[in-house]
């Protein structure tokens, strides 16, 4: 950053320190320097990102159709309250409907508000990553506390174990011997980084990956080991954390709606359409009957019929809509907690219902994060003996050595006791159990190798129960027999580490070596048998080993090789007290060789069934991987990513050959999309996830991202569906993703995909309920207008009806079981209509059906009644306990023309002539009322029960319309409504809710219904059942047409892999 533009892991440590202008490592940046690189370049900081303002938040929750429209809907109904005629002062009545739907958007926006107002803290996180405070060299002072917002470009730095680097960092100085920095927020590599002061590269054009530059630590990674001193490079937003600050804000930028959004944003549209279009035709095609007398001018009648029109249009509204989708993910997402998934926001539900891609990370996902020693190997004198060792995780518990005999095989001076001891004595990790589980501290191979010892155990002890002496009982008993006198630490010339320690029992003193296996044979000389016994080392044994390294290496395993040498001197006696890294190798050479120990992060047990189960609902699994090509491929093979004879050509790379290299925008879509199937992406940098992102979501996949560093956060931020680690995760990540895995699983993706797939077929069978029988209160109110009845159905009723009957079995139908074959269907298209032309002939059909039957048992109470009760005669009358009212039979004519109703000499020569009726019980309370002085109210104020009727047909249509939606296209026969007991539950409920406002005097008065008897409930039976066969019709049809399309679509599919 300071006036060079050579890049400082590239050049020397003293290139660097020329370029910040220091000549020593002495005196650091003078006072007048600082202020004038500050005045340049700024704070340390990372640039505060400004969130959006409440009553952007506010007004965004409205930026929905079906919201727009309910809003229009109820200042409408506002506005035509106040042209009711109002009777008995009941003024508040007029405004309950526009008043409960404005409710309903109001806590709505409430809860919208509130959950986008927790969705952007990946920005405030990223800041948390920060160091506080930092030693730093200043006019030749070092100042222990300095705060890192105040460095700048070649301030010098101490960072030790335990620190967070607080900026950019090229290393300059080792105060220990070696120096480690965990890098797996940046890189996704699980391994620490062993530093180096050497260059990276000299070839200044070549900018290479973040795991490549050995010779710097990263502002926010942790360093694991050691001491060093290093010089600021890039602070703020030029460090590679503030690159990825960037890149988040940028991916929140380029979000997009999920596909359930655009799917109601579709829907609303449709519905906008058909609402207005029928409200129009309503109040228009009634032109005529605005000159009627009944309404005493014009005006009035104008002001009637529009009302019917707007009552028409909040029919055909389901209000309760958005508040059961929401209260569907609501329930979604308590069950995917159940299953270790925890969703950030709601959509995301839905949105992982019809993902086609799955993009995962390896460690820790498809792998266990927990490195195990899968074989050990040695040399029996004719052939390599190998035990396989089973387990996944450090407890010692978990798994065994195959074939392995610990009286024997650990005897006393045996090779694998001593390889008991290397395993033991030349390590510094620790395993202890905590909260129900054995955790590490320190490197996980070296872990790996404490594990190993407890798997093979000691002759003659036995392991206690309590798991918390359990964790290292037999490591501990070993490690007792010696003194560690000196250590001679690990570096990146001789790949070895070694422990000088004295036999407490014989005052001998041992080397006990590990190191990279193929150079540790090279310095070993002879070789221990199994029985213990020491020979030299010949041609034929070295080059055996050596393939078997190869083999090993293979399969693949991170092969660690065991060695001793005995009879060594003090300390004191050897070669500049071991004060001198470089004579480390001279040390340990003329070794005798023990054995191989082949270390691997294992699978996870259950990945394999999950990635075959992803494979059958036709998504795609891309691995994605710090590691090289050679081991992504063949752990992309152990966990049925690939199969052993797949050829990989075209469907594994790395990510400089992918992303940063010739390939064409276009070539790389082709290359990601040809032939379908599964990928693997090796040594990806932090940009290539998002960059992966972005080719599948223009090639129209629907992609899930997991990540857990802060490398992945913007790659998260822009995914369909950002997946986060609970577990391993950074804040950053987790405050990025959408959803967060509890325990780390790639098995719980598929879990919540399955998940996800269930919840959209609920959702479509709920909205499929409500719209069904909205269509149907449209065709009622509709045909009451054409034909010229009574309004049958008054809005504060079918509000009732909307809100309060269909809620709880619409929110029922969230819980229906998943299809047994939901695993088993490809993800639905993207731009897959929420409702088909099908589906919405579907509804239309019911619809017709439920308006016919509201409105024709409306019709039936006047033209029909009185012939039904002859029919069924006096006795069985008796038997049912009902009495005939005695209200009047009316003509069809008349009642289709009841607005024109005279009486007198005004009616003589119409069809009212001569019309009377007889006083009947209107309301059910028992008292007989007048209807003979004034007939024509018999068509207002007598409609009480026919109206009564209409309703619990609608009523009880609904609930059969419940049934139906159990399943979309399955049979009631072979799915039974007691598969969803919820359902069964919710539909009682609605029942008692409907008897409520029936039978409570009360109730009754504020709906204008009266209760029913017996034959009144045979009447409703006979006129909603019959939506139980017709809907039992269509769903055959349904099937006969899904069994055509999913044949055609496979077909495609083949189509597009070849």
């Amino acid at each position: 950053m300071v006036s060079s533009n050579t890049l400082p892991y590239q050049v020397t440590v003293e290139e660097v320190l020329k370029n910040h202008g220091h000549t020593d490592l002495k005196s650091g940046l003078s006072t007048d320097r600082v202020h004038a690189l500050r005045a340049t370049y700024g704070s340390n900081e990372l640039e505060k990102e400004e969130r959006t303002p409440l009553w952007k938040l506010v007004l965004e929750q409205f930026d929905d159709k079906l919201v727009q429209i309910l809003l229009f809907a109820a200042l409408l109904s506002f506005v035509l309250a106040f042209f009711e005629d109002i009777e008995g002062g009941h003024w508040i009545e007029a405004f309950v409907e526009p008043a409960v739907i404005l409710l309903i958007l109001i806590i709505n926006a409430i809860v919208g508000v509130w959950q986008e107002s927790n969705a952007e803290n990946a920005l405030e996180a990223l800041k948390k990553m920060q160091s506080l405070h930092t030693p730093c060299l200043r006019g030749g002072i070092w100042y222990d506390q300095l705060p890192t917002e105040e460095l700048v470009p070649g301030d010098i730095v101490k960072i030790s174990v335990g620190d967070r680097s607080p900026a950019d960092c090229r290393l300059v100085s080792f105060i220990t011997a070696t120096l480690r920095a965990d890098e797996g927020a940046l890189t996704g590599e699980s391994e620490t980084v062993l530093k180096q002061l050497e260059p990276t590269s000299s070839n200044s054009s070549n900018k290479s990956s973040i795991s490549d530059q050995k010779n710097m630590v990263f502002a926010g990674t942790t360093i694991s080991g050691g001491k060093a001193i290093g010089i600021v490079c890039s602070i703020g937003m030029k460090t590679e954390i503030g690159k990825i600050q960037s890149a988040v804000s940028e991916a929140s930028e380029e979000q997009e709606k999920t596909p359930l959004t655009q799917k109601l944003d579709e829907f609303g549209d449709l519905l906008t359409k058909v609402i207005t279009a029928i409200c129009v035709l309503v109040w228009v095609m009634n032109y005529n009957k605005f000159f009627d007398p009944v309404f005493g001018g014009i005006f009035k009648g104008c002001i009637y019929y529009l009302k019917i029109a707007v009552a028409l249009g909040v029919a055909a509204i389901p209000e309760g809509l958005p508040a059961v989708i929401t209260l569907c993910l609501a329930l979604g997402t308590k069950k995917m907690v159940k299953r270790n998934a925890i969703v950030r926001r709601l959509p995301s539900v839905e949105t992982l219902g019809c993902c086609t891609v799955i993009c995962s990370d390896k460690t820790g996902t498809l792998t266990t994060n927990q490195m195990v020693v899968e074989s050990i190997d040695d040399y029996s004198g004719n052939n390599i003996r190998e035990y396989h060792i089973t387990g996944t995780e450090y407890s010692p518990t978990d798994g065994a050595i195959q074939d392995y005999n610990t009286s024997a095989d650990t005897s006393n001076g045996s090779s694998l006791e001593m390889m008991a001891l290397v395993c033991t004595l030349c390590n510094e990790a620790i395993i202890k159990y905590k909260d129900g589980q054995y955790v590490r501290i320190g490197e996980p191979t070296e872990a790996a190798l404490k594990c190993l010892v407890e798997k093979m155990g000691l002759p003659s002890f036995t392991p206690p129960s309590n798991e918390v002496e359990r964790a290292e009982y037999y490591g501990k008993i070993l490690k007792s027999r010696y003194v560690l006198e000196a250590t001679l630490e690990f570096c990146r010339d001789r790949k070895s580490m070694s422990v000088l320690c004295k036999s407490i029992d014989t005052n001998k003193r041992t080397l006990f070596v590990k190191g990279a296996a193929e150079l540790l044979l090279q310095r070993c000389t002879t070789i221990m048998r199994p029985n213990g016994e020491v020979v030299k080392l010949t041609s034929i044994e070295r080059n055996a080993l050596a393939k078997q390294i190869t083999t090993m290496s293979q399969r693949p395993l991170r092969v660690l090789g065991m060695a001793i040498k005995q009879n060594m001197n003090s300390k004191e006696k050897l070669p500049s007290e071991l004060k001198n890294i470089n004579e480390y190798e001279a040390v340990e050479s003329e070794l005798t060789f023990i054995g191989l120990t082949g270390i691997k992060d294992p699978p996870r047990p259950e990945v394999r069934g999950a990635i075959q189960r992803c494979q059958d609902a036709g998504i795609r699994v891309i691995m994605i991987t710090g590691d090289n090509k050679v081991t992504a491929e063949a752990i992309a093979r152990d966990v049925g990513i690939f199969t052993k004879d797949d050829d990989l050509k075209g469907k594994s790379f790395t990510g400089a050959e992918f992303f940063h290299g010739s390939i064409s925008d276009e070539e790389r879509a082709r290359l990601i999309m040809v032939g379908g199937g599964s990928r693997v992406f090796s040594r990806t940098e932090p940009r290539d996830k998002q960059l992966l992102v972005k080719l599948l979501r223009n090639c129209d996949e629907v992609p899930a991202m997991t990540g857990d560093g802060v490398n992945d956060a913007p790659a998260l931020k822009q995914a369909s569906i950002g997946i986060a680690m609970g577990i391993s995760g950074t804040e950053v990540a987790k405050e990025a993703s959408d959803m967060i895995l509890a325990d780390d699983n790639f098995a719980t993706i598929v879990d919540a995909v399955e998940e996800g797939r269930s919840i959209y077929s609920n959702m479509k069978a709920f909205i499929r309920y409500m719209i069904s029988s909205n269509i149907g209160e449209v065709v009622s109110i509709f045909l009451t207008s054409s034909l010229g009845v009574p309004e049958g159905l008054i809005p504060v009723q079918l509000l009732w009806v909307n809100l309060v009957t269909d809620g709880p079995p619409a929110t029922a139908l969230g819980f229906n079981p998943p299809d047994p074959d939901v695993m088993l269907k490809p993800p639905r298209g993207k731009n897959d209509a929420l409702i088909n032309n099908w589906v919405f002939f579907r509804y239309m059909v019911i619809g017709l059906y439920v308006g016919f039957a509201t409105v024709g048992i409306f019709i039936f109470w006047y033209i029909g009644y009185e012939p039904f009760v002859n029919y069924l005669g006096p006795d069985l009358m008796n038997t049912l306990g009902s009495t005939y009212d005695g209200h009047s039979m009316v003509s069809y004519a008349q009642l289709t023309h009841w607005g024109q109703c005279r009486t007198g000499s005004e009616a003589v020569g119409t069809i009212f002539e001569g019309f009377s009726v007889n006083d009947f019980d209107n309301t059910g309370d028992g008292f007989i009322e007048d209807f003979t002085s004034e007939p024509c109210t018999y068509f207002t104020k007598g409609k009480m029960k026919a109206s009564t009727l209409s309703l619990s047909v609608l009523v009880t249509i609904e609930m059969f319309n419940a049934l139906n939606a159990v399943s979309e296209d399955g049979s009631l026969l072979t799915i039974p409504p007691w598969v969803n007991p919820y359902l069964l539950l919710a539909m009682a409920s609605s029942f008692i809710m409907h008897f409520l406002i029936l039978y409570v005097p009360a109730m009754a008065t504020v709906f204008s219904i009266s209760p029913h008897n017996t034959i009144d409930w045979i009447l409703v039976f006979l006129f909603s059942f019959p939506v139980i066969i017709l809907d039992e019709i269509l769903k055959y049809i349904g099937r006969r047409r899904n069994e055509s399309e999913r044949k055609e679509r496979e077909r495609k599919t083949k189509e597009k892999e070849e």
